[in-house]
């Protein structure tokens, strides 16, 4: 199979997947109200590919796999690194940066982990191979992967064979000649109603001895025997787009993925009951330089989109040039470009890597992103909420009732500055999408919650930096030659 389009990809849904929500099992996705408008943005990310205009950045020829995604391509020039995030931002802007988990993201994760055949090798050749095999399998499929990394939230004082139940978090309950056997739940499988396949892989990599059954990864059709999607209660409102303009099109469904013995064929098992290699495997697999370089051009667009619903909103009520609104937008500026120059100061300072040859982004670089994000959205919204004000809570029911006998009241109740009453108010229902309805809400707890516990994420950060010696030497050269 060739590079996908959406209809293709729309068809491959049809697949008797077991999907419950609100506990009735859903008997097509395809068709299904909640899945529709999610399913047509994911299929029109694949229709993109064959757009003349953008092509040749989002597909690219790789050796041994013919034309695929650009994301499954391995970097190894500055120029691929490039296009990847030019390929990345392209997607991102078909939907503002609203789909979080669009297919390029497990794609580049699992070019990464491909990348790294060595370190799957190290405790099984047949896992490094499966490994590559099945990078190869998605790539010539072009096919849509959600994962699933976190357990239940149980007792946190507890590991996991120490639960009430051990059997809630996902093991190995049986093994033979075919496969491994498991059974047990993975939270927030974002976009799992409507992906072909899981990847599954336990977050964060702290397993303890004792924890051996739990420490797994794999991958297996949507469709596997045995497993079960639940579904959170859909945040897409199914209104017309102007009155909707982001919750209309582009929610993503979260859900629990509960297996139930599913059986995992030995070709499709990366990591066997391994602690050791686990705890390492999400550093020296560098899956974060490659996977961060994705996030980081997404939320570019995202933040980028969201500064400019700020300024169209001040421009509305002839507030953009008063001081402190312009030191607000100011704010806004900085916030939208340090994040932007993640990825490009990523991508100038990135090495090859001895091993395998690619070029990996610089990670330091990178993690200013990861750690910049969860603060800086919040902040937007927040700037949202101030431009907005009272209005956001007296927009009409529906647009078309400027076309209703009291549209001219509603015209002169609701006009700009310099700007009629339509316009300002399309502006204030694309504010409150971001920042009053459910969808906002989810997205802002997204952008929060993204890169995991905060504290965590920080002391990663000063534990790895790699300038770290470089600067102490810097300040102790210093202080020897007073």
């Amino acid at each position: 199979m060739a590079v996908r389009n959406g209809g293709e990809y729309k068809a491959g849904l049809k697949d008797g997947r077991e999907v419950w929500y609100d506990g009735k099992r859903v008997e097509d996705v395809t068709t299904f109200p909640e899945f529709q408008a999610a399913i047509q943005s994911i299929a029109d990310l694949y229709d993109l590919q064959h757009d003349p205009a953008h092509r040749a950045v989002l597909t690219c020829e790789v050796p041994d796999l013919g034309l695929v995604g650009r994301a499954f391509e391995m970097p190894r020039t500055h120029e691929h690194l490039r296009l990847k995030r030019e390929a990345y931002m392209t997607w991102a802007r078909a939907n503002c940066g609203m789909i979080g988990r669009s297919p390029d993201f497990l794609n580049v994760m699992l070019a990464a982990l491909a990348a790294k055949r060595g370190f799957f090798a190290e405790a099984s050749p047949a896992g490094a191979d499966a490994m590559v095999n099945y990078w190869k399998y998605i790539a010539k499929n072009d096919l849509f992967l959600t994962h699933a990394l976190l357990d239940p939230q149980l007792d946190k004082g507890k590991l996991r064979h120490q639960q009430s139940d051990p059997g809630i978090c996902l093991r190995v309950v049986d093994q033979n000649s075919d496969g491994l056997v498991l059974s047990g739940i993975k939270r927030i499988a974002t976009a799992a109603p409507y992906a072909d396949e899981i990847l599954v892989w336990p977050f964060p990599p702290a397993f303890q001895p004792g924890e051996e059954t739990y420490a797994n990864v794999f991958a297996v059709p949507m469709n596997a025997k045995g497993l079960k999607t639940i579904c959170r209660v859909s945040y897409a409102n199914h209104g017309k787009r102007r009155d909707f303009p982001l919750s209309s099109r582009f929610d993503e469904m979260d859900a629990t993925v509960v297996f139930d013995n599913v059986l995992v064929p030995w070709d499709r098992v990366f990591v066997n009951q391994d602690i050791a290699l686990l705890n390492r495997m999400y550093r020296e697999t560098r899956m974060r330089e490659l996977t961060a370089h994705q996030t980081n051009a997404r939320l570019e667009v995202k933040l980028g989109f969201v500064y400019a619903l700020v300024v169209r909103l001040a421009e509305a009520q002839g507030l953009d040039s008063k001081p402190d609104i312009m030191e607000m937008l100011g704010e806004a500026v900085v916030r939208v470009e340090m994040l932007r120059n993640t990825t490009r100061a990523a991508e100038y300072q990135a090495t090859v890597d001895p091993e395998n040859g690619l070029l990996y982004p610089d990670l330091a670089a990178l993690q200013v992103g990861r750690a910049w994000g969860p603060i800086v959205y919040p902040d937007l919204v927040k700037m949202i909420r101030r431009m907005g004000g009272g209005a956001l809570v007296q927009v009409p029911v529906s647009m078309d009732e400027f076309d209703s006998p009291i549209g001219p009241h509603i015209e002169r109740a609701l006009r700009g500055a310099a700007m009629s009453g339509v316009s300002k108010t399309q502006l204030l229902k694309l504010a409150w999408d971001v920042c009053g309805s459910e969808f906002g809400a989810r997205h802002e707890l997204y952008e929060m919650n993204y890169a995991g516990e905060r504290s965590a994420l920080l002391a990663g950060i000063q534990r790895e930096y790699p300038r770290k010696g470089e600067w102490l030497q810097y300040l102790d050269g210093f202080l020897g030659a007073l």
